[in-house]
């Protein structure tokens, strides 16, 4: 990122409203920002201790309840049609 001279637009009384970015440096820098938002998420997701549990048993409990569900919509679905 060049920090030679940044263009600035400013009101009538030289107050700076925004500034003018290459697309290269934004796009960086909104990168750099999901980043340190994914690293403040899991930071504070480890300090609640809470209980885990393996991704694939998640994902196993995850289709089972799926499932339930389909079976009840799909029981539901004649009394939608009455």
């Amino acid at each position: 990122m060049k920090h030679d001279s940044p263009q600035y637009i400013t009101d009538n009384n030289g107050k700076k409203l925004s500034v003018i970015l290459p697309m290269k440096d934004y796009e960086r820098i909104l990168s750099e920002l999901e980043e340190m938002a994914d690293v403040r998420m899991y930071d504070e997701v480890k300090s609640r201790n809470e209980e885990s549990i393996p991704f694939e048993q998640y994902l196993k409990q995850r289709k089972k309840k799926q499932a339930c569900l389909n079976i009840l919509l799909l029981s539901l679905k004649p009394l939608r049609n009455s």
